[in-house]
C-alpha cells in the first residue's frame, strides 16, 4: 500500500531539529561561559570541538548542494543564457546558501527543507504528491548521513570531554550537565534515526516503528553514556594512556570493518574513508554495516566494550584522588557505569525480542529471541527484486523482469521510451503498462543505502525522470542469472 506523509512524520522531524539546535546552542553557551571566567583551556577544547567538525559537516553539504544546483541549472538553462530574472534568481540562491553554510545553518535549512518537501507531499495532487515525496526521501538520507557524521565528530568527544572536566573538578555546573546532556541525547537519537530513515527507503525492508525508534534511542543513550563516562574517568587520571587507548581502540575497529568488505560507496577509496568514520563510530557504540549474521558481531562487540569498560573504570577506582574524590563518590561512580550499560543492554533486547521491524519475536513466526534463524529464500526468487526511493511506489513483480543484455545493447538510445510491442500472448500474464526504470548496477545489500540514494547524479536522472512520467516509475536493479525479457516501457539508467 501507498506510505504517505503523516503528521508524526513531522513531528519527528521537528524534534530532530530541536536536538540539533540544543545540541550546539549548549556547547556555545558552555563555550562563552569557560571564557567569561577565565578557563582559556576549557574554552578553547569546547569551541574546537564545536567549530571544527561543524566546518567538516557544512563543507560536506554545500559540495552536495553545489553539485546538485548546477546540475540542475545546466540542465535547465542548456542553450539559453544566464542572464535577466533567471540569472538574477540563480544568484541570489548561491548568496543564500552560501551565506547560510557559512552560518553553520547547513543542517537546520535541511531539516526545514524536509518538512517543508513531506508537507508539500501531502498536500499536492497525486502525481505532485508523489514527487515531493521522493524528494523528501533524498533530503531525509542526506541530512540523517550529515547529522550522524557531525554527532560522532563533535558530541561525542564533547561528551567526554565535559564529564572529565566534572570529575576533576570533583563538581557539576548546571551548564556542564547541559551540554553533556544534550550530546548523549543528540548522539542516540542520530544513530536511532540513521537506522530508521534507511529502512524506510529499501522497499526489501519493513518500516522500523516509532516505538522502535524510541526503544533504540534509549538502548544507545544508556550503553553510550556508560562509555563515555568510563572514558571521562580514566582521562582524568591518565591523559596520555587514554589517547593510546582511544587511537588503538579505533585501528582495530577499522580492521575489522575493512576486513568484513563493506559495499557502501561508489568508489574504493570512498569505502575506506566511511570505514575510517565507522571506526570513530565504534569507539563508542555499535553500528551495523554489513549484512549477514550481525548478531554474532554484535555480541562481539559488547563482549570486547564491556571487557574495556570494566578495565577502565578499575583501573581509576584504584587510582583516583583521595583527596578530592570520597570512596562513596567513587563506589557510586562505578555502579552508574555498571547500571547504565545494563540498563542500554536491556532496552537492546527490547527492541530486538518486541519490537524490530521484522516483527514480535515472541509470535508463532519466530523462535528464540536475537538469535533466530533467517527464513530461507525462496527459490527462484531473485534477491534483487524491484525497489523505490519511497514506499509509497508499488513493487514490481517477479514477471516483470530486465531485458537481455544483448538487446539492451542495440536497443533505442537511453531515457528513450520503447514502442509499443506486439500483444501479449493469452498464455502469458497480461503486462502492466507502468513504466519501468531499469538502473544497470547490481542492488547493494541491506544496510547500505541503495546506489540511488549515495549516488547523486543517478538520483537526479530518477527525479526527472519521475516528473516526466504521468504514471508512478518503478525501479529495477540488475539481477544476474535471472530470465529476463524486455519491458513494453523501459527506460535504462
Amino acid at each position: 500500500p501507498a506510505r504517505r506523509y503523516r503528521l508524526r512524520d513531522g513531528c519527528w522531524v521537528f524534534c530532530a531539529l530541536l536536538v540539533c539546535f540544543a545540541d550546539g546552542a549548549s556547547d556555545l553557551w558552555l563555550a562563552a561561559h569557560y571564557y567569561v571566567r577565565g578557563q582559556r583551556w576549557w574554552f578553547g577544547l569546547t569551541l574546537l570541538f564545536v567549530l571544527l567538525p561543524s566546518l567538516v559537516v557544512q563543507m560536506l553539504s554545500l559540495r552536495w548542494f553545489v553539485y546538485d544546483f548546477a546540475a540542475s541549472t545546466k540542465d535547465s538553462g542548456a542553450g539559453t543564457k544566464d542572464s535577466g530574472p533567471r540569472g538574477c534568481c540563480r544568484l541570489c540562491v548561491w548568496l543564500l546558501q552560501g551565506l547560510i553554510h557559512l552560518l553553520q545553518l547547513g543542517q537546520v535549512w535541511r531539516y526545514l527543507r524536509t518538512l517543508y518537501l513531506g508537507l508539500q507531499s501531502r498536500w499536492q495532487a497525486e502525481h505532485r504528491r508523489r514527487h515531493f515525496y521522493w524528494r523528501m526521501m533524498f533530503e531525509s538520507a542526506d541530512i540523517s548521513m550529515l547529522r550522524l557524521l557531525e554527532a560522532f565528530l563533535k558530541s561525542a568527544p564533547q561528551l567526554v570531554l565535559q564529564l572529565s572536566i566534572m570529575v576533576q573538578q570533583n563538581s557539576i555546573e548546571p551548564l556542564q550537565g547541559l551540554s553533556a546532556s544534550a550530546s548523549l541525547v543528540s548522539l542516540a537519537w542520530m544513530i536511532a534515526s540513521y537506522q530508521k530513515v534507511l529502512r524506510d527507503s529499501r522497499e526489501d525492508k519493513m518500516p522500523m516503528s516509532y516505538k522502535g525508534a524510541v526503544v533504540q534511542i534509549l538502548w544507545h543513550l544508556f550503553t553510550i553514556a556508560a562509555r563515555a563516562i568510563a572514558f571521562a574517568l580514566f582521562a582524568s587520571m591518565f591523559q596520555l594512556y587514554f589517547g593510546i587507548f582511544i587511537v588503538t581502540h579505533w585501528c582495530i575497529m577499522t580492521f575489522w570493518i575493512i576486513q568484513g568488505e563493506t559495499d557502501f560507496c561508489m568508489s574504493k577509496w570512498e569505502e575506506i574513508i566511511y570505514n575510517m568514520v565507522v571506526g570513530i563510530i565504534y569507539i563508542f557504540c555499535w553500528f551495523n554495516v554489513k549484512e549477514g549474521r550481525s548478531r554474532y558481531r554484535m555480541c562481539i562487540y559488547y563482549i570486547i566494550t564491556l571487557s574495556e569498560n570494566a578495565a577502565l573504570t578499575i583501573l581509576w577506582f584504584l587510582y583516583y584522588d583521595r583527596e578530592t574524590t570520597s570512596d562513596f563518590d567513587a563506589l557510586i561512580l562505578v555502579c552508574v557505569v555498571s547500571s547504565s550499560f545494563a540498563l542500554g543492554i536491556f532496552f537492546m533486547f527490547i527492541y530486538y525480542c518486541l519490537l524490530h521491524p521484522n516483527g514480535p519475536i515472541f509470535s508463532h513466526r519466530n523462535v528464540g529471541c536475537i538469535f533466530r534463524q533467517e527464513p530461507p529464500p525462496v527459490p527462484g526468487s531473485p534477491t534483487d527484486a524491484v525497489t523505490s526511493p519511497p514506499r509509497s511506489l508499488p513493487r514490481t513483480t517477479g514477471g516483470e523482469r530486465e531485458g537481455a543484455p544483448g538487446e539492451r545493447d542495440s536497443c533505442v538510445p537511453v531515457f528513450q521510451v520503447r514502442p509499443r510491442t506486439l500483444p501479449v500472448p493469452a498464455a502469458r500474464a497480461p503486462r502492466t503498462e507502468r513504466p519501468v526504470i531499469r538502473i544497470d548496477l547490481p542492488r547493494k545489500k541491506y544496510p547500505a543505502w541503495d546506489a540511488h540514494f549515495i549516488d547523486r547524479r543517478l538520483r537526479k536522472t530518477i527525479l526527472a525522470l519521475e516528473y516526466a512520467s504521468p504514471i508512478t516509475p518503478r525501479l529495477q536493479y540488475r539481477t544476474p542469472g535471472a530470465p529476463q525479457e524486455v519491458l513494453e516501457y523501459e527506460t535504462t539508467v
